[in-house]
């Protein structure tokens, strides 16, 4: 948590302390969705292929100086996203195991649904009205978990353990234990601005978890069981106060 104020204090320094520029105070608010790709990075180690789920909310965007070419905002998100892991199920000569009930391959997908809060540090380049601009943006990011569910085609008693090349299958029966999640999230992408429309950003995000949904002491079983997340994302935002001012 300590690494995480930090980020989050250098993230407010950079988009609000770049001080020679022209001053500019324009707020934008909007709604987002997009495809989150999730897996949890499990020590000891559980095959998994990505997780596949969604995510949307409301978005509002603080654009505070353009310091030479670079355009300096302040973004936060509330978003609801669908996160998890997907197991990949595999014997030694990666084949599918077949369970010995169903005779299908065994399959299991944790969907573990959160509150997420976001907050960047936004830097843009290009133009800032009536075309094209690229944008990186980094900073912190909360998660307030909300509900969780499974789907699988087996039960805990009929599973194959012994056709399995891995047998770590403790996770499949353990609840989220650490309700907040945080970590740092960082994307680059495209905004498209234009004037009495609004701005269309077309972004791709990666996150990586700090902390980790089970606990990680040396009575636990896990290590480490962190989220890592891909997001494609499409956000709408519409300008609610727009005024420049240069010095």
């Amino acid at each position: 948590m300590r690494h995480l104020l930090t980020l989050f204090s250098l993230c407010l320094c950079v988009a609000v302390n770049a001080q020679p520029g022209n001053y500019r105070n324009e707020l934008s608010v909007g709604v987002g969705g997009g495809w989150v790709m999730s897996n949890v990075g499990f020590s000891p180690r559980v095959p998994q292929s990505m997780h596949q789920g969604f995510m949307g909310g409301v978005a509002v965007k603080y654009l505070t100086e353009k310091y030479f070419s670079t355009y300096c905002s302040i973004v936060a998100e509330l978003n609801y996203a669908r996160l998890g892991w997907k197991e990949n199920i595999r014997t030694e000569t990666k084949e599918a195991v077949i369970n010995p009930v169903s005779n299908l391959p065994e399959e299991y997908s944790r969907h573990i649904d959160y509150l997420q809060l976001p907050v960047f540090a936004h830097l843009a380049w290009g133009k800032a009205e009536n075309g094209f601009q690229f944008f990186f943006r980094a900073g912190p990011q909360l998660g307030l978990y909300l509900k969780e569910n499974t789907t699988t085609n087996f039960t805990v008693e009929n599973r194959n353990i012994e056709a399995r090349s891995n047998n770590i299958v403790a996770q499949d029966s353990m609840q989220v234990e650490n309700k907040l999640d945080y970590g740092i999230a960082a994307g680059i992408g495209l905004e498209y601005a234009r004037n009495h429309v609004g701005h269309f950003l077309l972004e791709a995000r990666y996150y990586y978890g700090l902390g980790n949904i089970y606990g990680d002491s040396k009575k636990d079983f896990f290590g480490r069981s962190n989220f890592g997340n891909i997001v494609i994302k499409l956000t709408y935002l519409f300008d609610v106060v727009k005024k420049k001012n240069k010095n």
